[in-house]
């Protein structure tokens, strides 16, 4: 839309529109609501309806855009010391820190969790809402400003939404999606390290322990290596509990590559390698979750 044909009152609206979508950090959103679809296409059982597989997706999403939004509220004022997340709505002001926002934030949550509780059940509910909790509560409130190790535990968020999608076909939760939960839960630290390891003086203008900042890139860059390894190794094992070899080529060849980033990173830890290897632990998440569902649906 091109806003200069727009009246001054119509492009504010449509400022403020934007601001307040950008609070629940719909991008992290709509993966995490992608792992909870491939969860419950990996859960062997009965196929739920269209609309339960939709609530499932909405109510991960709401979930996480709940929990996104308390991130943000919650760190308005450390998002103003750092140039990746300064033009925030709440550090820059153009939306008002007010309680009230905390009220929608639950309002979503509560939606979100009422929702996959009636439609699917009680174990896919609760899943919800540990993902959000974890990431709003355990990480946000708890862990981001006490310890390096911040984004080990907040890395459950993750793995939440696949035991949310697999609880909606089987609540018993077999091995697949547990592996599969664990692969996301390995997944998140060596994905936020190497991003935190390019933005290491943002972290240390606001006062957050992130890992490059507490031990070096240097160290860190060597742990982004192993925690790379340790992921690896892990997203191979579903081959051992019924993933077909659709699957095990998609691990394979994400995992290599992401393998090969991080060992560039531990060599050479500056803000281009760092970079890489970022965007490498996404193309390898991209990567499993299309060759799992895949492997899944032709089996």
């Amino acid at each position: 839309m091109n806003t200069a044909t727009l009246t001054p009152a119509a492009r504010g609206a449509a400022q403020l529109a934007r601001d307040v979508i950008s609070l629940f950090k719909l991008r992290i959103g709509v993966l995490i609501m992608i792992t909870a679809l491939v969860g419950m296409a990996i859960t062997p059982g009965p196929a739920p309806s269209t609309l339960q597989a939709l609530v499932l997706a909405l109510s991960v999403l709401l979930a996480s855009a709940s929990a996104g939004a308390f991130n943000q509220y919650v760190e308005y004022d450390s998002d103003r010391l750092m140039q990746r997340t300064c033009r925030r709505a709440f550090a820059t002001g153009a939306l008002p820190h007010h309680p009230a926002w905390l009220g929608l934030m639950a309002a979503l949550l509560l939606l979100a969790v009422g929702a996959a509780w009636l439609a699917l059940n009680a174990v896919a509910a609760l899943h919800v809402f540990l993902g959000a909790f974890f990431y709003g509560v355990v990480y946000t409130l708890w862990l981001k400003r006490r310890t390096a190790w911040n984004i080990v535990i907040g890395g459950l968020a993750g793995s939440f939404a696949v035991l949310a999608g697999a609880a909606a076909v089987d609540p018993a939760l077999g091995p697949l999606p547990w592996l599969l939960a664990l692969v996301l839960f390995l997944w998140t630290p060596p994905h936020f390290w190497s991003l935190a390891i390019a933005n290491s003086a943002d972290y240390a203008q606001a006062g957050v322990p992130m890992l490059p900042v507490v031990v070096g890139p240097q160290r860190a860059a060597r742990i982004v290596l192993i925690s790379t390894l340790l992921l690896f190794t892990a997203s191979l094992a579903p081959l051992a509990f019924g993933a077909g070899w659709l699957y095990g080529a998609g691990a394979l060849a994400g995992g290599l590559h992401f393998v090969r980033k991080s060992w560039q990173l531990a060599r050479r830890p500056e803000r281009a390698s760092a970079m890489g290897s970022f965007f490498a632990s996404l193309i390898q998440l991209s990567l499993l979750l299309i060759a799992a569902t895949l492997d899944a649906l032709l089996r």
